[in-house]
Order: structure tokens, then C-alpha cells, then sequence
């Protein structure tokens, strides 16, 4: 096949093996003949491999890698099914400034973690009941997900294991834990009661949010 035909692809944010085979006009072509030629262009570095059957043309790759809706649309194409938050978010947002985080999400589908060449993408599990707290954006045509700032610290703190005493008057969370909350607005720390206030209302949880909740109040969120 003529490598011409990946021009068509070279501004768009990924395309499948069906996409190709479409693209290609050839009905003759079988996707063991398209994974042939795909690979072969793989290997010659005009294409980028997402996931199994999911591609990204390196022109693409190469004129948007470092634009901030990139990592975004790149997770949510390898996983539809979740939004970002936990670490990746919260490193933007200066809640966490220590180390660099690979791209993580939230997804009610099981955890698991895609390696590819763009990066590192993490996907925690979370119970149904509280897959909320996020909105809906798009970027290059593709829909994507993303918590809150709010939502984000309340993920990451729900499905981080801690002491089971959080008593306030001997242990600092937002300390132990290196958090930077000073930057929280009073609308910010009423979402995230919120959250707190919702996740009650389940059997996934509440109670530890309470605690977490409580001393985060105690200490830098003082009323």
C-alpha cells in the first residue's frame, strides 16, 4: 500500500484499523493485509501505536504534544469510560508539587494501566455511586472528561489508603500527606464537603470522608 494514504490522517487526534480499511477504498483489504502495512509504517515512525487497533499519525503527534488538552483527549481515547483526576489534576492545580505524575482518570470499569509512546495513563476504579463531580470538554473533535479541583482531591484522598485514626488533635493529613491547600476557595471547600456530604449517603466510604473532612478542617481549612 502507498504510504500516501496516511495523509488523510494527519489531522485527526487518532483512527482505527476500520477507519484505514475505509480510507483505503479497497474491499479486498483485510485487516490482517491493514495490520501489515500499519505496522510496517509503525516501525518506520509515521505512525504511533494508542492501543491495540488505535492509531495516531506522528504529524499529529508532533504538533499538538505539547498543548495542555493533548494528554486529556489522548486519555480519553484509550478509555472512554472515565474522566481525569486524582494526581494529574492536582499537580496542575499545586495541590501536589513534588514529583511528576503520570495521566490519571477515574473510571468505573476495572483498574488497569496503559503504557504506550505518548506516556504513562492510569485508571482507578471507583463504585458507580460516586462517578460524579466532573464536565464534559472537547478538544480536536474528541469529547473528554475532567474532574473538578474539588473532585480531584476527594478521589485521590477516597481511594488513598490512610490511618484509620485521623483524630486532628495528634495527626495533620494535609501535612503527613504534602498537600498544598492554602489555594482552596471557600466554593471549592463547600464542593468538596459536598462530595463528602453525598459519599454519606452510600456504603462506599462516608464515614472515612468524614474524618478526612474533619481534619482538614481542623487544620487548614479553619472555619
Amino acid at each position: 500500500m502507498k504510504y500516501t494514504l496516511l495523509s488523510a490522517f494527519e489531522r485527526l487526534p487518532y483512527f482505527t484499523i476500520e477507519g484505514f480499511r475505509q480510507i483505503a477504498g479497497d474491499a479486498a483489504i483485510d485487516d490482517a493485509h491493514a495490520r501489515i502495512a500499519l505496522s510496517r509504517w509503525i516501525k518506520a515512525g509515521h505512525l504511533i501505536t494508542l492501543k491495540k487497533g488505535v492509531y495516531m499519525h506522528r504529524r499529529f503527534y508532533e504538533q499538538h504534544r505539547q498543548e495542555p488538552t493533548f494528554a486529556p483527549v489522548v486519555s480519553s481515547i484509550l478509555l472512554p469510560q472515565s474522566y481525569l483526576s486524582l494526581e494529574y489534576l492536582l499537580q496542575q492545580a499545586g495541590i501536589l508539587t513534588e514529583i511528576t505524575y503520570p495521566v490519571t482518570a477515574i473510571t468505573i470499569k476495572n483498574t488497569r494501566t496503559i503504557v504506550n509512546h505518548l506516556g504513562t495513563f492510569v485508571y482507578r476504579h471507583i463504585q458507580p455511586d460516586l462517578y460524579f463531580g466532573f464536565q464534559i470538554m472537547e478538544a480536536y473533535g474528541v469529547p473528554y472528561t475532567q474532574a473538578s479541583v474539588a473532585k480531584a482531591l476527594f478521589d485521590y484522598l477516597y481511594l488513598r489508603t490512610l490511618p484509620a485514626d485521623l483524630d486532628p488533635s495528634h495527626y495533620n493529613l494535609a501535612e503527613e500527606l504534602r498537600l498544598n491547600l492554602d489555594g482552596f476557595t471557600h466554593d471549592e471547600r463547600d464542593e468538596f464537603a459536598g462530595y463528602v456530604l453525598k459519599s454519606e449517603t452510600t456504603r462506599w466510604g462516608g464515614v472515612k470522608m468524614r474524618h478526612i473532612l474533619n481534619n482538614l478542617e481542623a487544620h487548614v481549612w479553619r472555619r
